[in-house]
């Protein structure tokens, strides 16, 4: 899906959780969220808080690679989202779970930590910088997820972006996250295979249910 047709998505969903969980209107029983998981055609993100300086060509070169660029309302500096990188935005009631904002980024993180270690990967966060990281030879810290949120009146929109399959050559054209001395890697890059989404995507859902403490219809 699109980006610009996905946050428009994400932002309805976001807008009328909101509204339901303000006027109390939820009925016993009812989910208190949504989760989107998709994949993008090529497009770069930079959060709100972001400095444009950090995409190093301009939107004129993007577009003639056929990638698209938008400024939006997340946490967070730059990345990018692409073909072979699983996208998933909570739109979910924390107060419903019991988390606060800085529990649920731990949450998302830990999911992307114990599916890494599916593979024989040590995933790890990095004090100062959110998302998930490896450590490479010569202490190099390559990250495989970035995670950038937006929350209000306890409710989430925006979450993260793992690399499984990804062309990383894409991040090759920005400071990802803001970094100049780190690096990206991906599921695999890592594990020296081709790793697909459909086996990514089962054990992702997993972990996330389990670390959010949340039951899912599809």
């Amino acid at each position: 899906m699109s980006y610009g047709e996905c946050w428009d998505l994400q932002r309805s969903l976001f807008d009328a959780l909101c509204t339901k969980k303000l006027n109390k209107e939820f009925q016993e029983g009812e989910p208190r969220g949504t989760i989107l998981i998709v994949e993008h055609p090529a497009v770069y993100t930079l959060g709100k808080s972001g400095h444009a300086e950090n995409m190093l060509c301009t939107t004129e070169y993007l577009e003639s690679l056929g990638a698209e660029f938008y400024h939006i309302d997340r946490g967070g500096d730059i990345t990018f989202h692409g073909p072979g990188q699983l996208v998933c935005y909570p739109i979910v009631d924390l107060d419903a779970i019991g988390l606060g904002v800085r529990r649920y980024i731990e949450a998302l993180e830990q999911t992307i930590i114990d599916l890494a270690a599916d593979y024989g990967i040590e995933a790890h966060r990095s004090e100062g910088a959110s998302g998930v990281w490896i450590t490479r030879p010569g202490n190099r810290l390559e990250k495989l997820c970035a995670i950038g949120v937006r929350a209000s009146h306890g409710v989430t929109m925006h979450g993260l972006a793992m690399n499984v399959s990804t062309d990383l050559n894409w991040f090759h054209l920005i400071n990802p996250c803001g970094f100049t001395d780190r690096g990206v890697c991906s599921l695999t890059t890592l594990t020296g295979r081709e790793v697909t989404m459909e086996e990514v995507k089962p054990k992702f859902i997993n972990y996330l249910t389990k670390n959010l403490n949340v039951k899912y219809k599809k």
